[in-house]
This record gives C-alpha cells, sequence and structure tokens, in this order.
C-alpha cells in the first residue's frame, strides 16, 4: 500500500470511528517519547481533521516521562515504554486496564558521513568497529540502557569507556553524530530516519538487537479521557500501518 493511500484510508477511518456523534471539539494533552513523534507528525493531523480535537504534545525522553507524570503533572494520554506505562499504572499516576500498545520499535545505527562502515552482519563485526572507531553516542532512553548492558556482557565498557557518551534525556544521537560529536550512534530507528547530516545503516545485528514496545496510557486524572482513547483507537488501526512502517516502527 503507498503511503498516499494509507493517508487517505486514515482519513476515511476517522471520519467513520470519530465523527458521527461526537462530543464538542476538545484539546487533547498527550506527552509522548521522542521514537513517535515522526509517525505521529503524520498521523494527528489526520485525527484531528476527522474529530474536530486538537492534540497539543510534548516530545520529550523516557526518563522526563517518569520525571513529569511521576511528579503529578496531568496528560490525557502518555506515550513511552510498556515498561514506563506499567510503572505508571501501578503508582498510580495512568488509569488501570488503560495501557494499549501502539509500535514496536527497533534499533538503529547512524555514521557520520564518510566515517569507515561497520559489518552489521553479526555482534562480533559490530563489537571489532567499537573497539576501533574513535567515538560513541548512545541515548539516554531504553537503547542506551540495553546498549550499556551489551557492552559489559561483551567485556569492552573498560575499553570503550573514554570515547562512549550517553546523551541526556531526549537528546538525539542522529542530531549528535550529524553535528560532528560522534563517528557512530545509537537510538531507535524511528528517530533516525529524518535527521540529515548523518548516514543511517540500518539496524543493529539482529542476534544482539532489542525490541521496544511503546504504549499508550490514559491518566487516572485524565480531562479528556474519551477523546484520547478515540486518539488511541485511530493511531492504532489498520489503517495506520503504513504511516508506521515508513516511519520506522511495526504495529504494536
Amino acid at each position: 500500500m503507498s503511503l498516499m493511500l494509507g493517508l487517505v484510508r486514515i482519513a476515511a477511518y476517522g471520519a467513520l470511528l470519530l465523527f458521527a456523534g461526537r462530543a464538542d471539539a476538545a484539546e487533547i494533552k498527550m506527552i509522548a517519547s521522542n521514537a513517535v513523534k515522526e509517525t505521529y507528525l503524520q498521523l494527528l493531523p489526520g485525527f484531528e481533521k476527522a474529530s474536530g480535537h486538537h492534540v497539543a504534545v510534548g516530545w520529550i525522553g523516557t526518563d522526563d516521562v517518569v520525571r513529569r507524570i511521576g511528579g503529578g503533572e496531568v496528560a490525557d494520554v502518555v506515550i513511552a515504554p510498556s515498561f514506563t506505562i506499567d510503572d505508571l499504572i501501578r503508582a498510580g499516576k495512568l488509569a488501570p486496564g488503560s495501557r494499549v500498545d501502539v509500535a514496536h520499535s527497533i534499533i538503529g545505527v547512524a555514521l557520520r558521513p564518510g566515517a569507515p562502515k561497520p559489518d552489521l552482519s553479526s555482534a562480533e563485526g559490530l563489537k571489532k568497529y567499537l573497539l576501533s572507531v574513535k567515538s560513541i553516542i548512545i541515548s539516554g532512553g531504553p537503547s542506551g540502557t540495553y546498549l550499556t548492558a551489551l557492552f559489559q556482557r561483551w567485556g569492552i565498557t573498560d575499553q570503550i569507556k573514554s570515547k562512549t557518551k550517553r546523551l541526556g534525556p531526549g537528546e538525539s544521537p542522529g542530531v549528535a553524530v550529524a553535528r560532528g560529536d560522534g563517528d557512530i550512534g545509537f537510538t531507535q530507528v524511528s528517530e533516525l530516519l529524518a535527521v540529515k547530516g548523518i548516514d543511517y545503516l540500518g539496524p543493529i545485528p539482529g542476534d544482539v538487537q532489542q525490541v521496544t514496545i511503546f504504549s499508550a496510557g490514559i491518566h487516572k486524572s485524565a480531562p479528556q479521557a474519551e477523546a484520547a482513547r478515540a486518539l488511541i483507537r485511530f493511531v492504532t488501526a489498520p489503517a495506520a500501518i503504513p504511516v508506521l512502517k515508513k516511519t520506522g516502527l511495526e504495529p504494536g
């Protein structure tokens, strides 16, 4: 299915799902992981047009989701890694039973243009490259946590410590590589595809790949809970799948 056809079907689906009998237009506040940003920048206009609602989004890193929602901030819908949503439900911040998986995401590789290319056909090839390269960038999110543990399992942490930089919450490894802060960077594929000034090489080797599930949750005190549920239905509808795939994600 072409992306344009997918967007047309999304609009049609939205009209059927949301328009008939909808309530007055609402302002939906959403706090969402940067991993879904490029996807939702394409999906949200269709939702707004079909529903009459407006979505105000804060795009942030996982640690900031925990800090803000855990600290008492109210958002109608929160999108973050599934374990974060589960933790916030257990903490009484998000409504029990409100978790909906919205996307699967994998880790990708960004390279500084002109840098030697790693062998991504196996974990051993990537490991050898990291030992030889001058500078490495990893994210402050789930992929960075996973890679830190992977480097420890490989036994190379001490050898690459001085040349590895883990970014702060919400900072982009792709952007960091593009501005010359590192030779190679790692984060969710969906966060790399739209970055200019890098060579996107593809996913890390399959034998060490990690899949992160991103999920939505409704705040227990959401002022626009019903509109938020309509939004979640929209972004998880079959018609949204081509947009997810185009932007580096898989359906939830």
